[in-house]
């Protein structure tokens, strides 16, 4: 079993700025990436931000310039810092992490439970 414990959500200012964070904990190997989704009701999940275990990463293109992914290796927690937060960035934010699990070295993603990000204009 693996689980994810995210923080950070909230509520901010247009222009203000929201750090998430996200644990990753249990039986893990290995994880191979750990990326940052969002849901807004009625529209599809999307990616915001990703980051693999080469640390290569990758943003949504509305987010491009605001937001930075990075990683602790050592931690097993993934970080989201958004600056030049805009109303439409108003979301749930889910952490998900895909994850190589013993004892069977088999392919596990997974996903947080999820942290409300709310900016008022």
């Amino acid at each position: 079993q693996v689980q994810l414990v995210e923080s950070g959500g909230g509520l901010v200012q247009a222009g203000g700025s929201l750090r998430l964070s996200c644990v990753a904990s249990g039986s893990i190997f290995r994880i191979n990436a750990m990326g940052w989704y969002r849901h807004v009701p009625g529209q599809q999940r999307e990616l915001v931000a990703s980051i693999t275990s080469g640390r290569s990463t990758n943003y949504a293109d509305s987010v491009q310039g605001r937001c930075t992914i990075s990683r602790d290796y050592a931690k097993n927690t993934m970080y989201l810092q958004m600056n030049s937060l805009k109303p439409e960035d108003t979301a749930v934010y889910y952490c998900n992490v895909r994850t190589v699990v013993t004892p069977n070295y088999r392919d596990l993603e997974v996903w947080g439970q999820g942290t409300q990000v709310t900016v008022s204009p």
